[in-house]
């Protein structure tokens, strides 16, 4: 009656059967297969567990469920006690039940392995149910039974709920394998999770069973290793108190132990970073696995699945060595800088926008004399991770001008990413190779030649007028270039697209750049002839309420509409009563009273271009959906105090200002005095086009956003894609050919099967993007700065220990400060949001508190442990092994937690 198989060996599993025997399953029958050394076992598959629990009436709790937002951790908790009564309740068949009691041989390990594990994206670490030393069949049945259950556990549910995953889709295999009983056990990483460097063993280790390790009941043995070289190259000991054992008659206990040295020799260890290699080498990529050594010496896997922590390593277009300048210069180890971070841009940027980032990138190359073999690929130091914009800075920091320079600008724009870099110089990966200054002295003089950048600068010193005509006339510019002809067809428009952004665009802003260039050269003029007569700040007030700012007039005729509409008090209380969404609704459909409805359409007329994440070209603009800019409307109605208003604080700081320059050129005096009250005067009057550059790029990209809309528009009709907005999620490649391929054909480059019609394969990969961009947008930490080993520098330096602080091991990198919440029982425990958790250790049951924690401070366990796992999943920064930290916390005491040092500080 029925065709799929119930029972399957490790040795018939392979990784395509994940939906039918899980990710843990699938696994073991990899490594299985690959002839690594795993303990012979089987799988219960989800075809079983599909057919006990379809008459388990599991139906409304699924609809339920689906409409359950994932901060609604009672409520999904009580969803999941249900279905727990339900799946244990439901009727096991007998030929399921006959099946399940054969395979039990001897004493096994049960575990879950659900669909929804041990993915590249998830780990789901410690979600589901394990049961350690089943013997017996009846034994072994009931432990299945409790696996399925364990797929509604509170901490399954609100990851799944977290993650975004589908409960529907989620089903329980389990894995039925030979118990190991374990002298010593533990986990090892095939990269260190904490610093990110690839090749580099992280293990934990303890005597027993390996339980004690990963539920971070124990305080292990922690050593690292370089992979390739196997050195020892960290080592420190735990007091190892805990083992868990197995008991004769089935079952674990929990024995005191009290080893003094270590329970793993050096030999062990570098067998055990020998195999890690060998299984990451397997499968592509960094692997967290569990590991065991039996009496006889024999070392075993139990486990592995994929690291799904680690933030990836940034990849050019073209490999160095592939004809890219990247190629041309000293091999090794790279420097990537953050060009999203320095821009505040934490969510990815949509592949339509990174391909735009590409080409404006090739053109500035150019403009530098940096060769391009293909604008489309971008500018040889290009570079991109997890949808994050990166900047290969290795030639630079490796130049005598370069080390100077791109910290000195980091220092205003991100001083943090300046701070690590400057940590690298020490590094002989990154020694200074290039000491003339002559070649970039040369780019300099031809492009401030080309651009006229000296002639223009001094003519704004004379004349700022001048230099804010020639901004005018910018916009005017580019106005004019910017829209295709009406006519055009749907290439044409591609192409316009490309020349744009490949060509013109960036050449376009030098002619705006002298103007607040001679304003900051005024500002250092003023800073030098001042000296110590200028006390720390002042130089700053000199800049407040600056004249010609783009964004300050734009947030101050945002603030006149509101103005506006305060004085109708129907049109008010409409704003203040009714959600965003609806309004920008109704704005759309015209219905808007009169001074809402033009007000926005004159402030969208001027600013409509702009966005929140505005530097990608894929993000509708205000234009198209104001919502956001209603929002603010609405929150300048409820500012009640007039001396707050934005235009009242803009004339105060306007007018402190002026003061301020006749203070700082009297302070000095004569001719000094009088050439400092001109500098400074000229810094204001200049200063403010600096927002320019920025407004003119946000107004380009929007143009060609229009431009890719009406091109989308074409694609949708021909049904191509779902959507006009669906071309965001495709490049300027695949657009191309999306243009150019006749209905019906192959195209090459789309995944899946090439017999499958172009436009479903288009689809699904427009699909699948949009799925990754959601992931992406939950991942929690970003790095500055990273190498192309995987290391996070900001992470590897330690900071020297402060007063006030407790000490331990860093888990889950960054840092936070908040209010601590000490809990040494979860069952009922609560944390407002952003409260850290301090506890004395956390198994899986602790995990539903990890949604609203802002960092985890445990007493126990090692990096790997479990709570350190699911830390560093959640992004929360975690402190692990702090002695005694409930003892001196309590809860309400303000804190901070750096899950980089691993200090706890608590003065």
């Amino acid at each position: 009656m029925y065709d799929t198989p119930l029972i399957l060996k490790f040795d018939d599993i392979d990784a395509g059967m994940l939906p039918l025997v899980g990710g843990k399953a699938a696994n073991l029958g990899v490594l299985t297969t690959a002839g690594l050394p795993v303990p012979p076992g089987l799988c219960v598959t989800t075809e079983a567990y599909r057919r006990v629990t379809e008459q388990a009436g599991l139906e409304k709790v699924l609809d339920a469920l689906a409409v359950m937002a994932a901060g609604e951790t009672r409520a999904l908790n009580e969803l999941a006690g249900r279905a727990r009564e339900l799946v244990l309740a439901a009727p096991v068949p007998a030929d399921i039940a006959d099946a399940v009691r054969r395979s039990a041989h001897g004493p096994v390990a049960v575990r879950s392995s659900a669909t929804a594990e041990d993915l590249p994206h998830a780990s789901f670490a410690g979600q589901q149910d394990t049961y350690l030393n089943v013997i017996g069949a009846d034994a072994v049945l009931d432990a299945v039974r409790r696996c399925w259950a364990s797929l509604w556990s509170d901490r399954a549910v609100a990851y799944r709920a977290a993650n975004g995953i589908d409960h529907r889709a989620v089903l329980a295999a389990v894995v039925i394998q030979e118990m190991v009983q374990s002298e010593v056990a533990g986990v090892m990483f095939t990269a260190n999770p904490v610093t990110g460097r690839r090749r580099e063993a992280v293990i934990d280790a303890s005597p027993g069973l390996g339980e004690a390790v990963v539920s971070g009941a124990v305080n292990p043995d922690h050593f690292v290793v370089d992979t390739a070289t196997g050195r020892i190259t960290e080592r420190r000991l735990g007091d190892k108190r805990l083992a868990v054992r197995s008991l004769p008659g089935g079952g674990v206990e929990h024995v005191e132990t009290g080893m003094a040295g270590a329970c793993v020799t050096d030999a062990q260890i570098r067998a055990l970073a020998e195999l890690g290699g060998r299984v990451e080498d397997h499968y592509g990529s960094p692997q967290d696995t569990e590991w065991a050594v039996d009496a006889g010496g024999a070392l075993w896997l139990t486990q592995s699945r994929p690291i799904t922590t680690l933030f990836p390593i940034p990849r050019h277009a073209r490999p160095a060595g592939a004809g890219s300048a990247v190629a041309g210069e000293p091999g090794g180890a790279r420097i990537y800088f953050s060009f999203s971070v320095a821009q505040g841009i934490y969510a990815p940027i949509t592949p339509m926008g990174m391909s735009a980032f590409r080409l404006l990138s090739s053109s500035a190359a150019a403009l530098l004399g940096v060769p391009v073999t293909d604008r489309l690929d971008g500018a040889p130091q290009f570079a991109e991770a997890a949808g994050r914009m990166f900047i290969d800075v290795t030639g630079m920091m490796r130049s005598r001008v370069g080390r100077v320079g791109l910290p000195r600008v980091l220092d205003v724009m991100e001083a943090r990413s300046a701070t690590v870099l400057r940590g690298l110089f020490d590094d002989p990966r990154f020694s200074v190779t290039q000491r003339s200054v002559r070649p970039a002295l040369r780019r300099l003089v031809k492009n401030a030649i080309r651009f006229r950048i000296p002639a223009r600068a001094a003519q704004a010193l004379l004349k700022p007028e001048k230099a804010h005509r020639r901004a005018e006339r910018l916009g005017v510019r580019l106005r004019a270039q910017l829209a295709a002809p009406a006519d055009a067809t749907a290439l044409e428009r591609l192409d316009h697209v490309e020349r744009i952004l490949g060509t013109r665009a960036v050449p376009l802003l030098p002619t705006v750049v002298p103007g607040p260039l001679a304003g900051f050269a005024m500002l250092g003029l003023a800073y030098r002839l001042l000296g110590d007569r200028a006390r720390p700040g002042e130089l700053q007030t000199v800049l407040r309420g600056l004249p010609h700012n783009v964004t300050t007039e734009m947030d101050l005729a945002l603030w006149h509409l509101a103005t506006r509409i305060r004085a109708d008090r129907e049109a008010a209380s409409l704003l203040l009563g009714t959600p965003a969404a609806e309004l920008a609704d109704r704005f759309g459909g015209g219905t808007l009273p009169d001074v809402v409805d033009r007000g926005l359409k004159e402030f969208l007329a001027v600013y409509g271009v702009r966005a929140v994440a505005e530097i990608d070209l894929g993000v509708p603009r205000w234009s198209e959906d104001p919502t956001h800019v209603i929002g603010v409307l609405a929150n300048y109605l409820r500012l009640e105090d007039p001396a707050l208003s934005p235009d009242a604080l803009f004339a105060r700081g306007a007018a402190e200002a002026v003061l301020m320059i006749k203070s700082l050129s009297a302070r000095v005096g004569g001719v000094r005095g009088l050439i400092v009250r001109f500098a400074l005067s000229r810094a204001r009057a200049l200063a403010g086009i600096r927002e320019l550059p920025k407004f003119s790029m946000v107004t380009i990209l929007a143009a060609m956003r229009a431009e890719l809309v009406t091109i989308g528009t074409g694609l949708t009709t021909r049904g191509l894609l779902d959507s006009p907005q669906d071309i965001f999620f495709l490049t300027m490649e695949e657009v191309r050919t999306a243009l150019t391929t006749a209905p019906g054909e192959s195209a090459p480059t789309a995944p899946g099967d090439a017999a499958t019609p172009y436009p479903a394969t288009l689809r699904a990969l427009v699909s699948k993007r949009r799925e990754d961009a959601a992931r992406e947008r939950r991942r929690r930490h970003l790095p500055r700065v990273l190498l192309s080993d995987g290391t996070e520098p900001e992470a590897v330096a330690i900071a020297a220990p402060v007063d006030g602080a407790l000490t331990g091991t860093p888990a889950s990198a960054g840092s936070v400060t908040g209010a601590a919440r000490v809990v040494l029982d979860p069952v009922g425990a609560h944390l407002e949001p952003g409260e850290i958790l301090v506890c004395p250790s956390t198994d899986p049951g602790w995990t539903p508190l990890f949604l609203t924690a802002g960092g985890l401070v445990m007493e126990m366990g090692g990096a790997n442990s479990h709570g350190a796992v699911v830390a560093r999943e959640y992004g929360i920064p975690a402190v692990v092994g702090v002695a005694r930290a409930t003892e001196h916390i309590v809860t309400g005491q303000r804190i901070t937690l750096d899950g980089t040092s691993g200090m706890v500080i608590t003065a």
